[in-house]
């Protein structure tokens, strides 16, 4: 499902006109970014929540060249299901 069908979607459901259901679901998207961004999670009860998960350093190999490199470490965002929610994807 892409971005358009979400907020059509969403407009179908209701009722609000397209274009106020898209600036509504941007503001909310760029919410999120924003928190994950200064490192707060985002927990929405009954969905599930956005959060920062910590990459430790590691080494890694390159075959070819027959070399060693650092992978430093590093924050990646993450979602993690609510058991409510995944519980209905089962």
């Amino acid at each position: 499902m892409t971005k358009a069908e979400v907020v059509s979607d969403i407009a179908r459901t209701t009722g609000v006109d397209k274009e106020t259901t898209l600036m509504v679901v941007e503001a909310f998207m760029e919410s999120v970014k924003d928190s994950l961004v200064r490192g707060e999670n985002v927990y929405l009860r009954g969905f599930g929540s956005f959060i920062i998960k910590e990459r430790a350093e590691k080494t890694a190999r390159n075959i070819s060249k027959k070399t060693t490199i650092i992978i430093p470490k590093r924050r990646i965002p993450a979602f993690k299901p609510s058991k409510l929610f995944a519980s209905k994807v089962k």
